[in-house]
């Protein structure tokens, strides 16, 4: 009997130890998925690369090339600015973007904060035969914002703004984020157009011609008033679609390659008070609900949809989101606040991406929680009433600078990608990438649809009214993961391209010049004008260069 005793004892403490164990796991787990970054992410190169003289370049003061003398937009000679002259924040060494993939070693680095900089900047990489690329946050995954041994220009801190009350214009260096600017506009005024995220500069938004979640006004570039750009050789031109029209065309949508955008007068609008709603409804459904509900309705301001992710109904259930405008004159607008809850939304996301139950359990959360925890800002001075709709201002669905996309994940990237095609395809389009993503085992961790209309600058990724679908993709930071991503991505756009659709290019450049051909048929003309824009090659990146 003791000796039974004794076992049971053991047994207890055992089960005891694992139970502790098993704990102390999950707790460690859940701190390691909801922790902070602590910095940067550092990702091991995929490319193993020799060490490169750009490592010293700037130990030493380059001698301007023979032949390379810096010339005024009149032709006359001007002296070439040493590199003490300019304001470096990085001598050597390496860049990436988000995606962590892209370790490139550059020149340098040049902290731009006065067109005075940046004309230097250029003298100085003409005079010394260097390429200049231009960067912001520095979120497309291309190398779009640098390329190897390029002198660099961080345009960040070039960032100053002013807005005309009687004219609704805003005036804005390209340096500066949509989120500075909800903070100066709000609580009257908002932006037109941006994406549905707020952490990404002006001049990025331009260079790629960015869209959100305002169905009906659709691009950034459809918002521009006129914009003042510098050219490689350091001349000032202003651009609108009736001054300068081509230069126009092609900085929209130009990947930083034709000029550098200095300051833009952008159309702002008034900060409308929405109701916001939800609706879960089927895929299939949704081309004829916008066609008759959504597309001409003016009171619904915002308006996009999250297809699940989920494995038992995977991009089959949608949820809808709408803003729709309400008449509230006694509405009390708050100060713009930032997102809460960001550790549990990182764990959330980041618990996903460990299998099926997971990711069941985000998307119920999506479905069911939170519309419990919604945060409805805006106040009524009148006592709110039972039923009453969840207001919220124009500035706060898009006042999201996504802080709980970043981790410490060791060995793990995600990645987006954006597909656009012809609004009677995307049913097809969506039953084709559905089998794609089960076949290759893709971790999809968001997919979302948008609202497109046709773009006419030279490089348009619309040819006519689209639907967006935007992917949110996990992948390993190895070259096994890497390879499978490749795979994948030709795969998706090949579907895209049988659906008459088009792929978004600020991403990995994953796909072959026959799809960029049959996307992009105006590439060569692009070209072509960057040649007669910038006959030295000044400006380019990895993109440009591949």
């Amino acid at each position: 009997m003791l000796k039974r005793g004794r076992t049971w004892t053991k047994r207890r403490s055992a089960a005891a130890l694992v139970l502790a164990s098993s704990s102390m796991l999950a707790g460690y787990k859940a701190h390691e998925y909801s922790a902070d970054p602590t910095g940067e992410k550092h990702c091991p190169p995929l490319v193993a690369e020799t060490a490169s003289s750009s490592d010293t370049l700037l130990a030493a003061q380059p001698e301007p090339a023979a032949g390379a003398t810096p010339r005024t937009s009149t032709g006359a000679a001007t002296e070439a600015p040493f590199a003490g002259d300019l304001p470096w924040s990085q001598k050597g060494g390496i860049i990436n973007d988000v995606s962590c993939l892209n370790q490139t070693r550059v020149y340098g680095v040049v902290q731009v904060s006065s067109e005075e900089d940046i004309r230097k900047a250029l003298q100085f990489a003409q005079a010394n035969r260097l390429k200049v690329s231009i960067a912001g946050v520095r979120h497309s995954m291309g190398g779009q914002a640098f390329f190897k041994n390029a002198l660099v220009l961080d345009m960040t801190q070039f960032n100053s703004m002013r807005f005309d009350e009687p004219s609704k214009v805003l005036t804005v260096q390209s340096g500066a984020t949509w989120h500075a600017i909800q903070n100066l506009l709000h609580p009257k005024y908002a932006v037109k157009a941006m994406q549905s995220t707020d952490i990404f500069t002006v001049g990025g938004s331009i260079s790629v011609n960015a869209h959100g979640m305002d169905h009906h006004a659709g691009t950034v570039g459809r918002t521009i008033r006129s914009m003042r750009v510098m050219l490689p050789d350091g001349s000032i031109q202003r651009a609108s679609r009736t001054e300068n029209a081509e230069l126009f065309k092609l900085v929209v949508g130009g990947y930083g390659l034709f000029g550098i955008v200095l300051d833009v007068d952008l159309d702002v609008t008034p900060n409308v008070v929405y109701a916001s709603g939800r609706q879960i409804i089927d895929y299939q459904a949704f081309p004829n609900l916008f066609d008759s509900a959504l597309a001409n309705d003016t009171q619904i301001g915002l308006m996009y949809a999250h297809l699940s992710t989920a494995p038992q109904s995977l991009l089959q259930e949608m949820i809808l989101y709408t803003y729709t405008a309400t008449d509230a004159p006694d509405a009390n607008v708050p100060p713009l606040g930032e997102v809460a809850h960001t550790r549990l939304r990182r764990f959330v996301i980041n618990f996903s991406k460990r299998g099926s139950i997971p990711m069941r359990l985000k998307w119920f959360t999506e479905k069911y929680i939170e519309p419990h925890v919604e945060s409805c800002t805006v106040t009524r001075n009148q006592a709110m009433k039972d039923g009453e709709a969840c207001l919220v201002s124009r500035n706060e669905p898009m006042h999201d600078s996504v802080a709980y996309l970043k981790n410490n994940l060791k060995n793990d990237t995600d990645i987006l990608q954006e597909y656009f095609v012809p609004r009677d395809q995307l049913v097809a389009f969506i039953d084709g990438l559905r089998q794609i993503v089960r076949d290759n085992e893709t971790n999809v961790l968001n997919a979302s649809v948008r609202v497109v209309h046709h773009e006419d600058n030279v490089l348009s990724y619309a040819s006519a009214d689209m639907f967006a679908v935007v992917l949110y993709i996990n992948q390993p930071t190895t070259p096994e993961g890497n390879q499978r991503m490749a795979s994948t991505t030709r795969r998706i756009v090949d579907l895209a391209l049988q659906h008459r659709g088009t792929f978004f290019l600020p991403y990995q450049l994953y796909y072959t010049p026959d799809q960029l051909r049959q996307a992009y048929p105006m590439i060569d003309a692009f070209f072509d004008a960057k040649q007669r824009y910038d006959p030295q090659l000044t400006l380019t990146n990895t993109f440009y260069e591949r």
